[in-house]
């Protein structure tokens, strides 16, 4: 892999709350083009690391490389308009505002919809998501939980990212609509955007993820291809509720 082919480079990342480390040593990097799954218990890190590289919470070690420039300090907002976008856990949409307000404020790095530029967004991600464009005028709050996720989802795309991590994707969802999200997340993939997953049910990552890295205790324990993490034994059985099968 060529310095040129990764897009995001975090580098032994620190990151502290008070005297608590959150983060204790994380490097992994993620490659123009790929779906990259980090996978891990609650309470592993997955979510501190992501706040660290996205500006939310300034790290207290290592560095984080955004197409090549160092961006460990920049703010969350200067990092949005270099393309490095997250649909946080939670969801965390402005609830007394219209769907169609979440999403013009999506956009507010490309001056929300004075563009035509930004117009053309809206409507594709309104095609990804038709329930929503059937709610554009509906307070956000009065949703269900997993129209609240599309609409997350679809305010990040409006930022129009390089690189778009989501966090907790499927957190108080049904599956059925966890698969459904799920492969609209791939489709985009497959369109040529990067995204960086941060999932508890690691089946489901793994299943649409190139490559995965395994979280535990605020570091990396272990990466590799996704499909060869779904068949490790030791992964299924902390990660995936299967257990190792006994010795003959």
């Amino acid at each position: 892999m060529s310095e040129s082919d990764i897009l995001l480079d975090i580098r032994s990342l620190e990151l502290r709350y008070g005297a608590a480390v959150a983060v204790r040593d994380i490097s992994l990097s993620v490659k123009r083009g790929q779906l990259v799954a980090v996978i891990g218990n609650n309470g592993a890190g997955k979510s501190s690391m992501v706040r660290g590289a996205t500006g939310l919470v300034r790290p207290s070690g290592g560095q984080v490389l955004f197409k090549g420039e160092d961006t460990t300090r920049l703010s969350a907002n200067k990092k949005v308009a270099r393309g490095l976008v997250m649909v946080p856990e939670g969801r965390l949409l402005f609830p007394d505002q219209s769907v169609e307000d979440n999403l013009i404020l999506g956009a507010y790095a490309h001056g929300g919809l004075k563009s035509e530029r930004s117009k053309a967004t809206l409507e594709k991600v309104l095609g990804l998501f038709p329930r929503l464009k059937e709610r554009l005028p509906q307070q956000a709050g009065s949703m269900s939980g997993g129209e609240q996720q599309m609409l997350a989802i679809a305010r990040g795309l409006m930022a129009e990212p390089e690189l778009l991590i989501i966090d907790e994707l499927s957190l108080g969802l049904a599956p059925k609509i966890v698969d459904q999200l799920m492969r609209v997340l791939a489709d985009l993939n497959a369109a040529g955007l990067t995204i960086l997953l941060v999932e508890q049910l690691a089946s489901y990552a793994l299943a649409i993820a190139d490559h995965a890295y395994v979280i535990a205790n605020g570091r990396v324990a272990r990466h590799g291809p996704s499909a060869e993490l779904a068949r490790d034994p030791e992964v299924m059985e902390a990660f995936l509720g299967k257990k190792k099968k006994a010795a003959a």
